[in-house]
């Protein structure tokens, strides 16, 4: 079985995603970055407007426009805190 990262999107008043997955991929403040298990722990700063989108098993991909807010990378997986998180469709995150 292929390596997992635990991700938490957790927006201002509600968590909004929780789950395994292959990868992160993510807009900063300092261009677009990809999380894959085992990646170096660090803090970075969404960019707005922004897209964080999660890589499932299996292939299926979810995304959601972000606005504001933080992403941490940490032994025990990826946590994005965001001001707001809104689910993007499938069509519009291809």
């Amino acid at each position: 079985m292929a390596q997992q990262l635990h991700v938490e999107l957790v927006a201002v008043e509600e968590r909004v995603w929780s789950g395994e997955a292959e990868m992160v991929v993510a807009r900063t403040t300092e261009g677009e970055l990809g999380v894959l298990p085992g990646h170096a722990p660090l803090l970075g700063q969404l960019a707005e407007p922004g897209q964080v989108r999660i890589k499932l098993p299996g292939g299926e991909q979810v995304s959601y426009e972000v606005a504001g807010g933080f992403l941490s990378v940490g032994a025990e997986g990826v946590t994005v805190l965001a001001e707001s998180a809104t689910p993007v469709s499938a069509a519009q995150g291809r």
